[in-house]
């Protein structure tokens, strides 16, 4: 691979020079800025050999770097060795951003005067390329949008997919497509528009109470949806539609014309006063589509993902049936996984399999919701690790494994991750553990007012770390879709502002870690449901409720570093993962869960 990758950047840039570009830059996104894309969008992985889910490349005529976050600071490491590709660790002292590179890398390399850098505007956001344009103008530098060199280069890739699309039952959905078609519209016109572009695959299928293959992991497909006055227009490849989906969508008043008109529909077919664009999340390409002397654009944040985020009655059952049924599945793999291991024979990819072949058991089962992570010891340290055949270990009966895992169900996704102690453990093991299980509990303890963002309550799950110099750099929480994607917006809970307030139906993870590289990883993480409070003189309160049933180890706690109020939520969380999954198991499975949710005392 390392050899291909040398070989692809040579054959890069000598199409650089020829187009007289002195840098191109490679996103992690598709024309939908979506966090995980359809193979054929994947062309940072193909011209760098980094798999991971974040990461923008850019290389230059004699020069590589790939910037990406803490998750991939690790694997990105170890893919990016010997390819001549320089890593960039995102938010770390010293390091430069994309455009503040760029504009060094081309004052010292002076290739022939060449100032203009190229960026593909099909799969990069509005904002993104408008801030690009913004930051490098002063270097002299101009970007070019029009160009995709991967159409020459990637001789073998992947088409668009056409998997089939389904619709979404309103048993689980809750609101039927019309209703909210109406709050869409009633939303975009406060926002002084006429019509909408919706661009986010999840947000289209949301609307549509429709779901499709075309993602791993994620049951959503590719499309556009326009919302006009008088009209809805959904853009996607006729093939993928089945007799039942066409009627469907004839029924609900919404046409269909094909995928690769939208930009030709933009330009001369849309017929409103103004149209309402997100530009963090359309394309500049389709942007620069609209005829702006005929139509005006407003641009501002979509409406859909906060209305998306916000579950009704029948979906809050659902996360409630799903959480149950997955429970279920991960008890009885806790139950096998102890004796499996002093067994002998078990890696971390046979773990996973068993993990998905018991979830795959239950009712309502579709797909994993991402890629399971399974870190045994020095690979818990590496925060979005993912075992291939070269670095699968051997899980002994010692130390640490931390698994990360999750499905999608028809009626609700999960989000689960369980650090084990798999026999004797070291105490520094014991005091990580232990740290990190006291930030996870203060986070659920959480009482807070309506409207209070994600980073208002986030150091709750830090401050016993803080206290010790520890830290970790990824978010907290994050949203969670209703038999959708697993990372869900607009409100996130992390140390960065994130300004999207917290609501009563929401559904958010709780997932604090602490990584110490090369020795080991530990994260907790259950979903919660936010939910009412109290009302008084000073407001709404809310607080989070535990929708993850499933025991949480106690053999590496320290019990004399919990508070009491600590004690007492482990203990009640215990008796209700007890109660609840109980009556699913058989005589056995009830025997080792009621030693597994053991009441602890100080």
């Amino acid at each position: 691979m390392k050899q291909k990758v040398y070989e692809r950047l040579e054959a890069l840039r000598e199409l650089m020079r020829r187009e007289r570009v002195a840098a191109f830059i490679f996103s992690s996104s598709d024309p939908h800025n979506s966090e995980y894309v359809p193979d054929r969008w994947k062309g940072r992985e193909w011209i760098s050999g980094f798999d991971g889910s974040a990461g923008t490349v850019v290389v230059t005529l004699k020069h590589a770097a790939l910037w990406t976050d803490s998750r991939y600071f690790l694997a990105a490491e170890v893919q990016l060795k010997d390819t001549g590709i320089e890593l960039m660790k995102l938010k770390m002292p010293g390091t430069p951003s994309v455009s503040q590179w760029i504009a060094q890398e081309i004052y010292d390399e002076n290739d022939g005067g060449i100032t203009e850098i190229g960026v593909d505007g099909r799969v990069n956001s509005h904002s993104f390329v408008e801030q690009l344009k913004y930051d490098l103008q002063q270097s002299g530098i101009t970007v070019r949008t029009n160009w995709d060199p991967l159409e020459e280069l990637w001789l073998d890739r992947p088409d668009i997919p056409n998997a089939i699309i389904h619709i979404h039952p309103l048993k689980y959905a809750g609101e039927d497509a019309i209703s909210k078609i109406k709050r869409i519209r009633h939303e975009v016109n406060l926002l002084h528009g006429d019509g909408i572009l919706i661009s986010s695959l999840d947000d289209i299928a949301w609307t549509l109470n429709l779901r499709g293959t075309d993602v791993h992991c994620n049951p959503v497909f590719v499309s556009y949806l326009l919302i006009e006055p008088d009209k809805v227009v959904l853009f996607v490849d006729a093939n993928k539609l089945t007799l039942e989906v066409k009627q469907y969508l004839c029924k609900i008043g919404v046409s269909v014309l094909p995928y690769n008109s939208i930009s030709s529909y933009l330009h001369k077919d849309y017929l409103a006063y103004n149209i309402l664009l997100d530009p963090d999340v359309t394309n500049s390409y389709l942007v620069n589509c609209v005829d702006r002397k005929r139509v005006k654009i407003v641009f501002g944040h979509s409406p859909v993902p906060a209305m998306k985020a916000v579950k009704n009655s029948v979906e809050i059952e659902g996360f409630h049936q799903a959480m149950l049924r997955d429970g279920v599945a991960m008890v009885k793999f806790l139950k096998w996984l102890q004796p499996a291991i002093e067994a002998g024979g078990q890696t971390e990819i046979s773990l996973d399999r068993k993990l998905t072949s018991l979830r795959a058991q239950q009712a309502l089962f579709k797909d994993i919701s991402f890629d399971t992570i399974v870190g045994y010891e020095a690979h818990g340290a590496i925060v979005h690790y993912e075992a291939t055949p070269e670095t699968d270990a051997t899980v002994d009966a010692k130390g640490l494994v931390l698994i990360d895992s999750g499905a999608q169900y028809e009626d609700g996704t999960t989000d689960i991750t369980r650090t084990i102690a798999l026999g004797p453990v070291t105490e520094e093991q014991r005091h990580i553990y232990t740290l990190v299980l006291k930030g996870h509990i203060q986070l659920e303890l959480a009482k807070f007012p309506v409207g209070v963002s994600g980073t208002q309550i986030d150091a709750l799950s830090r401050e016993a770390m803080w206290r010790e110099g520890f830290n970790f750099l990824h978010g907290t929480g994050h949203g969670v879709g209703s038999y959708l994607n697993v990372h869900e917006g607009p409100h996130q809970i992390r140390m960065e502002f994130m300004p999207a307030p917290l609501h009563a139906g929401m559904i958010v993870t709780d997932e604090p870690g602490l990584y110490l590289s090369n020795k080991f990883g530990v994260r907790i993480e259950n979903t919660l449901l936010i939910k009412k409070y109290m009302k008084t003189e000073f407001g709404e309160f809310l607080q989070m409720e535990p929708l993850t049933l499933c025991p949480i180890d106690l053999t590496p706690v320290d019990i004399t570093m919990l508070l009491p109020e600590e004690v007492m939520w482990l203990n009640n969380y215990h008796q209700l993962v007890y109660a609840k999954l109980s009556p699913y198991l058989s005589v056995d499975e009830r025997e080792w869960l009621k030693n597994a949710t053991k009441a602890v005392e100080l």
